[in-house]
């Protein structure tokens, strides 16, 4: 199963959201082709309800843990209300690799 699918999966068990995004932006860094290294996720749940940000983010790399200790490298995090996604323009861009 790829890293992409684990996290997918590991994230609709903890946080059942209403909204989630996994994409592999490991292409946008300096990586060997077809790499699972770098991560942007975009989570929408109830869960996150009344959790500062800070709080959501350790939420998120708790679920993720043992990817995030066995090769993921980097993870963007956006995580969401839904009142807060419906509310939003659009979701931060991932700035590009200076290394």
């Amino acid at each position: 199963m790829s890293v992409e699918q684990i996290i997918t999966d590991k994230l609709s068990q903890a946080f059942t959201p209403l909204h989630l995004e996994v994409i592999n932006e490991s292409n946008r860094h300096h990586v060997p082709p077809n790499s699972e290294t770098h991560f942007k996720v975009v989570v929408v749940s109830d869960k996150f309800s009344e959790q500062r940000l800070l709080a959501r983010h350790r939420l998120v790399n708790q679920a993720l843990a043992d990817e995030l200790a066995n090769g993921v490298h980097a993870l963007s995090i956006n995580v969401y209300t839904e009142a807060e996604w419906q509310a939003l323009d659009e979701v931060p861009k991932t700035p590009n690799c200076k290394g």
